[in-house]
This record gives structure tokens, C-alpha cells and sequence, in this order.
């Protein structure tokens, strides 16, 4: 069922959230260190402010579903499953703000190779084989196409650093902005420090201590 609202008056934002998955075999995957507790709180906040929220949870996550009227909630494995739902968004000249703070995977895996080289492609590789060795290859990007997919919308990344200081940390979710053609990105991790901040393509706007002001900073950015 695709994501759809009649109360063509009620704001619509869209939260993705939680970790995506790449297959090993049918049995195993590659995935991020997402809970998703991030996307829910921020999806409840926008509920509360009188939005209707379409909200992309990880199927993975492992922190409670959002709740609330007026949302729609969905769930994703993959990046090209996200990416589909995304795309397949009913009336996206509606939606006035896209939250992307899903956990994506960067690489896919694009063959398995045995001991001996041999490209292996049972449904559960085998736990008494010796070697395998996982070739990656870049995953499918889903906030490129963020700006486009929603015209109208003020387009929110992420940006999760573990190398290198803020300043370095700020620079890179600068970068982002620009390749990508969006509004904002929040950056955090290791190299940012604790918390979270806001930049935009000019530099640094605010800083915020944990998810919960967070979520609130970013409602009351939306408000101005």
C-alpha cells in the first residue's frame, strides 16, 4: 500500500529512519548500528505539531514504532526498496520537508568468492568453508534524488563522522549539501563530538545536546 493522505490542508513531511540491509546470502546481511529511536522521536514531534508524517522505518530497527494519527508508517530492507517507497509517495507535490536520518549502507555486495576463487552462490554459504572473501561495490544513493523526487520540499541529510575533528566534521556535511542540492544536514558522531549540529551550505547554525532537543530544534527551524 503506497503512502497517501486526504487532508490535502495538513503539512506533509516525510522521516526515513533506522538501519538498511545488503545481502550476503539469504541467511545473512551487512547492515549499520541504527535503532532508529532518532526517527521515531522526530516523527512524534511532527505529529504532535500538526503534520501528517510518512514515516520509512528500517525493518532492522530495534526501537519502538512511532505513534500517533495522521501517519503512515512503512518499512524498508534494502536501499532500492527505501528508494521505490520513496518514489512511489502519493501526491510528493504535498511534501514540504524530508527528514533522510536512515542508516544506509554504503556497499553492496556485488560477488562471494571461495577459497579457490570460485564464485559461490548457494543460498546459505557453507560455515565449514575455509575462506570467503565478500567483494563490495558502491550502494544505490537515495538522497541525490531527494530534491528532484519532492520539489517543494526542504531537504534534510545526515552525516555521521568518526575521522577527524568538528571543523573537518562540519566541512564534510557542507560537501554533502552541495553535491547533493538539499537544505540542511546534521551532522554527529566521534568527530563532531557529543550531540548534534545543524549546518548549511554557509557553515555551522546551532548545536543541540541529545535526540529530544533535537527533535525540538528541528520543529522550531521548521516553524521559522
Amino acid at each position: 500500500m503506497q503512502p497517501s493522505f486526504s487532508e490535502a490542508d495538513r503539512p506533509l513531511a516525510i522521516v526515513t529512519c533506522g538501519p538498511a540491509q545488503t545481502p550476503i546470502d539469504r541467511v545473512r546481511c551487512i547492515t549499520n548500528a541504527s535503532s532508529g529511536e532518532l526517527g521515531v522521536l522526530l516523527t512524534e514531534r511532527l505529529l504532535d505539531h500538526g503534520w501528517s508524517v510518512v514515516c520509512l522505518k528500517g525493518s532492522a530497527s530495534t526501537y519502538r514504532d512511532p505513534e500517533g494519527e495522521k501517519l503512515r508508517l512503512c518499512r524498508f530492507k534494502t536501499n532500492q526498496e527505501l528508494m521505490n517507497k520513496l518514489t512511489g509517495v502519493l501526491h510528493p507535490d504535498r511534501v514540504r520537508v524530508v527528514f533522510h536520518a536512515a542508516a544506509l549502507t554504503d556497499f553492496e555486495v556485488s560477488s562471494i568468492l571461495g577459497p579457490e576463487g570460485t564464485v559461490m552462490e548457494s543460498g546459505k554459504i557453507s560455515s565449514d568453508c575455509s575462506e570467503v572473501k565478500i567483494l563490495l561495490q558502491p550502494g544505490i544513493k537515495v538522497l541525490p534524488m531527494l530534491p528532484r523526487a519532492f520539489p517543494n520540499a526542504r531537504i534534510v541529510g545526515w552525516k555521521f563522522e568518526l575521522d577527524g575533528g568538528r571543523e573537518a566534521a562540519i566541512r564534510r556535511a557542507q560537501d554533502q549539501i552541495t553535491r547533493n542540492g538539499t537544505h540542511l544536514c546534521v551532522v554527529n558522531g566521534g568527530a563532531y563530538g557529543d550531540g548534534f549540529g545543524l549546518v548549511d551550505q554557509t557553515g555551522f547554525l546551532a548545536h543541540w545536546e541529545d535526540r529530544q532537543t533535537l527533535s525540538e530544534g528541528l520543529l522550531q527551524w521548521l516553524d521559522r
